[in-house]
């Protein structure tokens, strides 16, 4: 349901619920009740007595809260205390309304009397609804310890009156500082190291670009999309808008460090048992390696460790002949709640909650640099990035994956490395700036270009860079034509598709869309963008043969109605960003990362892990 409807009813509830009789009993004018707008202040005014609540009803959301509020704490005036008289205000309060308009007897009161324990008696269950509706279950855990280890004070509110009331605006500020002016973010993986790192804590500025109104106002403010250790969507659909952004102070430049709802999260695998509530988030990369699971499951009858290569190619050749049916079969395992057919989940016949989709301001947010603003062309060659043909800005923090050979050079343990270079390494494997041991050849090292130079200079050697293989038929007429096993390995890269060649070290030359510019479409561009015509812009788009039809007319050009970017991690080996998933539309633009605020290693227990040369920094 569209924004405006909830409008309309903030507008015609006035009158719904005859305000214009029940004015005179608050002393006020019966036209007073007729004013849109002015009614509410008025409301707000003689009620509770701070009449600027009433601005807050303009913002999505938290409108409906401060009608639930304004509801509830009219019809307590008149007495109606009770449980039903309670939920009835927050969900239904015509009926009270209109027996509040009609009978003469029911006068508007002051205040509950706190002293009066006929009136807190009466008003207890209702004031125990809205701290569930603040706060479920543990609300009441608190007020009730709380209330165990100091007594209320005679002629005080109770407990449950008093962090009702607490919860219920602590959320309501939280709803408007997060959505419209700041939100905390916590740097989860090592994708943008060592530009910030995992236990960066920051701020993520809003403002900068244009506060988005949210599609799904209706949420609990304190989580993204998932509730915590019940693991259930924190978001209602009832309320739903279009993209919607207000002004802001700049546009996004390039460089910038940027935070996005995640463009490929529009559908997802439920798995309860993660904290995410996700089996990861790249569904459509998920799709893929599921499909090619499907298709190896169903030839049991052949013996795949002893075919040669020719036989390889064979096997491939009719896989990629088949993918789409193979892709269709993923999909069906997937929806059906099962997992992965190589997965230890799957061979013990458990199952997940299927697929779910999500909203474009409830998509995982991601951060990464933005590298490329609408019109720019971008090409990748051996890790470097060409943005205009020209050599792309490098931040200090950027690190690159370089390696040599152990004959040449003899490095001091993991513990000095870190000590003289701050090369960290996790236990678990999510950081590994020194690796002296997956490889019994090769040191392998992430570093920025500092890093690379200082230890360079202190061991007397060149370290090379790691380049993944790139393959010399790049591109005929345009269209890739490779093996079929690396038809299958191009599915890993955007736009995953088996005739384009990209590895994350070396892209093909392209341009990054801009609105309003028109471009020419055919069989051997579309998979560049499938899906902003489809997914982003809500278009059907239909490939037969090779004719391409959007919304059911044969098309030969499109026009692109969103502006878009390129992200990338300044990890640039460790970090899925567009290499992967491609184009970000404007409508995921959270805000820009402006500063970190705290940070704490989770792999370095000395002084508590606390990196106090990262605190109250802004970002680069």
């Amino acid at each position: 349901m569209s924004f405006i409807y909830f409008y309309l009813l903030i507008l015609v509830h006035p009158y719904l619920a005859q305000w214009h009789r029940m004015f005179p009993k608050l002393g006020r004018k019966s036209w007073e009740a007729m004013v849109p707008g002015y009614n509410y202040f008025i409301l707000f005014k003689e009620v509770l007595n701070k009449p600027w609540w009433s601005l807050l009803m303009v913002f999505p959301g938290v409108h409906l809260v401060m009608l639930m509020t304004i509801n509830v704490s009219v019809l307590r005036r008149f007495k109606c205390y009770s449980f039903t008289d309670t939920l009835q205000g927050l969900f239904f309060p015509y009926l009270l309304f209109g027996k509040i308009a009609k009978d003469e007897q029911l006068q508007y009161g002051p205040a509950t009397n706190w002293a009066n324990s006929k009136e807190l008696e009466e008003r207890k269950w209702g004031d125990h609804i809205v701290l569930f509706m603040a706060l479920p279950v543990i609300g009441h855990v608190i007020a009730i310890v709380l209330d165990k280890i100091s007594r209320d004070k005679p002629g005080a509110k109770p407990r449950v009156k008093e962090y009702g009331d607490s919860f219920v605006w602590a959320l309501v500020a939280a709803a408007v500082i997060r959505t419209y002016s700041f939100e905390p973010f916590q740097i989860p993986t090592g994708s943008m190291e060592k530009t910030m790192v995992v236990g960066d804590f920051l701020f993520v500025n809003k403002l900068a670009y244009g506060s988005k109104v949210p599609i799904t106002p209706l949420s609990y403010p304190l989580v993204h999309n998932i509730v915590p250790i019940v693991n259930i969507k924190s978001y209602l659909s009832w309320e739903k808008g279009t993209y919607t952004r207000l002004p802001g102070w700049s546009k996004i430049e390039r460089n910038d460090v940027v935070v996005f709802n995640f463009p490929s999260g529009d559908t997802a695998i439920l798995d309860p048992r993660t904290p995410s509530g996700l089996m990861g988030h790249d569904f459509h990369g998920l799709l893929n390696q599921e499909a090619f699971s499907q298709f190896i499951n169903s030839k049991r009858n052949v013996n795949l460790s002893g075919l040669d290569s020719m036989g390889q190619i064979a096997l491939y050749k009719e896989y990629i002949a088949g993918f789409d049916k193979w892709k269709t079969r993923a999909r069906a395992h997937f929806a059906a709640g099962y997992f992965p057919l190589n997965s230890q989940e799957y061979a013990a016949g458990m199952t997940h909650g299927g697929l779910i989709y999500r909203p474009v301001d409830k998509r995982e947010n991601y951060i990464k640099r933005c590298v490329g603003v609408p019109g720019d062309v971008m090409e990748i060659v051996n890790s470097v990035l060409y943005v205009n043909g020209k050599r792309a800005y490098v931040s200090p923090g950027q690190a690159l994956l370089y390696r040599i050979e152990k004959t040449k050079v003899s490095f001091p343990s993991t513990e000095e490395m870190l000590t003289r270079y701050g090369l960290e390494n996790s236990a678990d494997g999510a950081r590994t700036d020194f690796d002296a041991l997956s490889d019994a050849q090769f040191y392998i090292l992430n570093l920025t270009r500092k890093e690379k130079q200082r230890i360079e200079a202190d061991f007397k050697i060149k370290l090379s860079k790691t380049r993944y293989p790139q393959y010399s038929d790049f591109a005929v007429n345009g269209l890739n034509k490779v093996g079929p096993m690396q038809q299958i390995s191009n599915l890993d890269q955007f736009p995953k598709d088996l005739n384009v060649n990209n590895t994350m070290t070396d892209f093909q030359r392209f341009q990054v869309p801009r609105k309003g510019q028109r471009i020419a479409i055919n069989t051997q561009n579309i998979a560049w963008y499938k899906r902003i015509i489809s997914a982003y812009e809500g278009h059907q788009l239909a490939i037969k043969g090779d004719k391409i039809y959007i919304d059911g007319k044969r098309a030969t050009s499109y026009r692109f109605a969103m502006n878009y970017y390129w992200m990338m991690g300044d990890n640039r080996f460790h970090s899925a960003d567009s290499r992967v998933w491609g184009f970000v539309p404007e409508d995921h633009i959270v805000g820009r990362a402006s500063f970190i605020w705290f940070s704490k290693s989770p792999f370095v227990d000395s002084f508590m892990g606390i990196r106090f040369d990262r605190i109250f920094r802004f970002i680069d």
